[in-house]
């Protein structure tokens, strides 16, 4: 398929700068794949779409303050690099500005009295560098204190409580974008849920900016996916393969929850425990193996995410839903507002 395929006209005023005040009250596009009848609601009538024996599926990745101002240790010159993945041994996946000036050996120092240290050990093939990272004590309570929330490059505006760009749910630090599908939720949505009798499953997936990366190739299938780091336990796999074969329906909150599930599960649609990265792309012709209903947020046009809801519903059924958001004002990407496909 070609990339342009998969493009949109999206006016500038309709991309949301902030969140709105309650979670739950953002706007909830319904989409039923089979008919392609579409409803308008408010995202807390979620409820009313899921039934006894479903479950929900959500990411429990919580956003670090990935984003770090700097200085060059020998010339005292402004560096920025975004954290992206955790390598392991106090080595990071990073991306750099600018990166003429990061070549291997660049030391950059960060925070007063040199809180934290990078040092550039190796450049990748696509320009991102891997670097060591020197401190002393804990990491996270260091990017805490110096550290930005990296909120994506379509928000202008600084955002006035961090947490909104966390899930009432996020656990496990490790992402550099926030899951957003998930912003929507709040306490009191999931325990109405739960109440309700729907189980919900929580798995793991840090998410990198691999995901929103621009598509370049014009033939999609030529694109590489970045990895991202994914863990789904043996209770999660448990309650969704009950889920499958007592003929429930599994519902993903996000592209992804919908990645990890997929990733985890053989032709069958068994889902196994598993930890490890999954570079999966996920675009037109792809047959779901687990997932059965998707929450999502309206994505960027020409992106895998964009691709993958296509996947699940039509490219053709995906644009003409996309076209009536736009005329119906719907509030896109991260802030935005929600989409249910079913």
């Amino acid at each position: 398929m070609k990339l342009s395929e998969f493009y949109y006209d999206l006016p500038q005023e309709l991309i949301a700068q902030f969140p709105i005040e309650k979670r739950d009250e953002s706007r909830l596009l319904v989409l039923d794949r089979k008919t392609g009848k579409i409803e308008h609601r408010v995202f807390k009538n979620i409820v009313e779409y899921l039934e006894l024996g479903d479950c929900l599926v959500i990411n429990e990745t919580r956003v670090i303050p990935a984003r770090l101002y700097g200085k060059r240790e020998t010339d005292n010159s402004d560096i920025e690099i975004l954290l992206l993945k955790d390598l392991g041994d106090n080595k990071w996946e990073v991306l750099v500005k600018p990166g003429k000036k990061c070549k291997i050996g660049t030391r950059i120092v960060f925070g007063n009295s040199k809180q934290l240290v990078a040092e550039v050990l190796e450049i990748m093939a696509d320009g991102n560098r891997i670097v060591r990272l020197e401190y002393n004590g804990i990491l996270n309570e260091i990017l805490d204190e110096i550290g930005v929330m990296p909120l994506p490059p379509y928000i202008h505006e600084k955002l006035k409580e961090k947490d909104r760009y966390q899930t009432v749910y996020s656990k496990i630090e490790g992402s550099s974008a926030a899951p957003t599908a998930g912003l929507h939720f709040t306490p009191e949505l999931l325990e109405q849920i739960e109440k309700k009798g729907i189980k919900i499953v929580k798995v793991l997936l840090h998410v990198g900016l691999g995901t929103f990366r621009p598509v370049k190739e014009e033939n999609i299938e030529d694109h590489k996916m970045h990895s991202e780091y994914y863990e789904i336990t043996k209770e999660a796999c448990d309650i969704i393969n009950n889920t499958k074969k007592s003929g429930g329906k599994v519902f993903c909150v996000g592209t992804t929850s919908c990645r990890t599930v997929e990733s985890a599960a053989d032709d069958n649609g068994y889902v196994t425990p598993q930890s490890g990265n999954t570079d999966i792309f996920i675009y037109p012709g792809y047959k779901f193996k687990v997932l059965d209903n998707l929450i999502t947020n309206f994505h960027l046009p020409e992106s895998t995410l964009l691709m993958l809801i296509s996947a699940l519903a039509t490219r053709e059924m995906i644009m003409d839903t996309y076209k009536i958001a736009v005329e119906e004002k719907y509030r896109f990407f991260s802030f935005g507002d929600a989409m249910l496909i079913k």
